[in-house]
């Protein structure tokens, strides 16, 4: 039988320390994996706000783990962008990573949304295949940007407007403004 001074001072620190040992352990692997990169969210104050993960497979896909924090409810449009660079308002990022000049929904930095909950967390893991780390590493570099809206993955029916969706709704998806950056960099 186990006594409440046993509980609270042995067996809960005991299980919290393991926790911490796991989660360092996983942080580790990724920072670890051959190949991986890593990009760093701010908020155009610099505050940070969560890290982008991008772990390549044995297969041709990449993962991508996503985690972020204070942002608002909702979903958020989340994309690789073409520029490495973070200068706020997030601009210098360019527009989405697009080297086959495919049209919105299609670019290769076209990502699926980022849920964020209530308390203003999110988390996302996807896989992709259409680039590498090494694309995200060329010569410019690129950045991951967390918008302030949904994209909506160029899904617009000409049906709901007379002239079909217009030319800044093509380029972006109406995911609005740039809340968050990261470069995307070796760890």
């Amino acid at each position: 039988m186990f006594s409440h001074r046993l509980v609270t001072r042995g067996l809960v620190p005991t299980a919290l320390v393991a926790l911490l040992v796991l989660a360092g352990t996983a942080s580790a692997r990724q920072e670890a994996a051959p190949g991986a990169a890593v990009a760093r969210l701010q908020d155009a104050a610099g505050n940070r706000l969560g890290s982008v993960w991008f772990l390549p497979r044995r297969s041709d896909k990449l993962a991508i783990r996503v985690s972020a924090s204070y942002l608002s409810e909702g979903f958020h449009g989340f994309h690789v962008h073409a520029v490495g660079k973070c200068e706020a308002p997030f601009t210098s990022a360019g527009g989405h990573f697009n080297p086959k000049s495919k049209g919105h929904g299609s670019h290769d930095g076209d990502l699926s949304p980022l849920w964020v909950d209530a308390d203003g967390r999110g988390w996302l893991e996807l896989q992709t295949n259409r680039f590498a780390v090494a694309d995200l590493l060329d010569a410019d570099g690129s950045a991951v940007i967390v918008h302030a809206a949904p994209d909506n993955l160029g899904h617009i029916p000409a049906r709901y407007s007379a002239g079909g969706p217009d030319a800044a709704t093509l380029a972006t998806g109406d995911a609005g403004a740039r809340l968050a950056c990261g470069v995307v960099q070796k760890p």
